[in-house]
């Protein structure tokens, strides 16, 4: 019990006291010159620029998370979606395996202004450009859950004459379940990163459309407000994947005790 308590303060402690020391050092370094500070502001600048921006930052995030959130249904939807049939099916997985695997070689930067010329300035192509970026990691975790299910697992099944619903959903639905939450979590990264990207190329509102307007006017401290803003709202969605991996799965929660 002891030496768990101590694991967990350890997991916690660390890690903050790394961050602290980057960021005194970052500060001290702005300070004495090093580094001119119209390029890099310190990290009181930055917070300072953080509470004045904060209504302003507080809107676009709203509407940044909103797409990436609806992006990210989709992006899971469709990913599933083509896991499963990509498992059920072997011409479709070897049909759309390389398909899936070329999607991920196009840089987001290049497809986001053809999303924006051929759907507007709107909130469609932020979705859709999330769609995109978020549906591989789920359907390669997902389909290699299902391939690393025990085929003596699956015989034993069939000799009890249950039907491939059944198989699925006692035996491969669980056996995958973990490699669906770990590809969920990159997705959830993914999801406000690619909103953001959508959101340089053009809109009205966004944490993308906030760092465009700051970076014209040369305000580096509030683009750093608003990449500490992006880093909190990714590592939100990632606890929120992590606390949704806990209710889901029983298993892990006593493997946690």
């Amino acid at each position: 019990m002891l030496s768990s308590m101590l694991h967990d303060a350890k997991r916690i402690w660390v890690p903050a006291v790394t961050m602290g020391v980057l960021l005194v050092v970052w500060e001290l370094v702005v300070r004495v010159g090093l580094v001119p500070n119209f390029l890099l502001p310190s990290p009181t600048q930055v917070v300072a620029a953080f509470i004045e921006d904060f209504p302003l930052l507080m809107g676009h995030a709203v509407a940044t998370l909103g797409e990436a959130a609806l992006g990210l249904v989709i992006g899971v939807a469709v990913g599933f979606v083509a896991a499963v049939l990509m498992d059920r099916f072997e011409l479709v997985g070897l049909a759309l395996d390389p398909l899936i695997t070329l999607s991920q070689t196009v840089p987001t930067v290049a497809i986001a202004p053809l999303l924006v010329l051929w759907f507007g300035y709107g909130i469609l192509p932020k979705v859709l450009l999330v769609a995109l970026t978020t549906f591989f990691p789920i359907t390669v975790s997902l389909f290699s859950g299902f391939k690393s299910v025990d085929k003596d697992l699956i015989d034993l099944m069939r000799t009890m004459r249950a039907t491939e619903g059944q198989i699925f959903w006692h035996v491969k639905l669980p056996a995958a379940a973990e490699e669906f939450f770990s590809g969920l979590r990159i997705s959830a990264t993914y999801a406000i990163v690619g909103a953001v990207i959508a959101e340089w190329l053009g809109g009205f509102s966004g944490l993308g459309v906030y760092m465009t307007r700051v970076r014209k006017s040369f305000g580096y401290d509030r683009m750093f407000a608003c990449i500490a803003l992006i880093s909190i709202c990714s590592l939100g969605l990632m606890r929120l994947v992590d606390l949704a991996e806990y209710l889901c799965l029983p298993w892990k929660r006593a493997e946690r005790k």
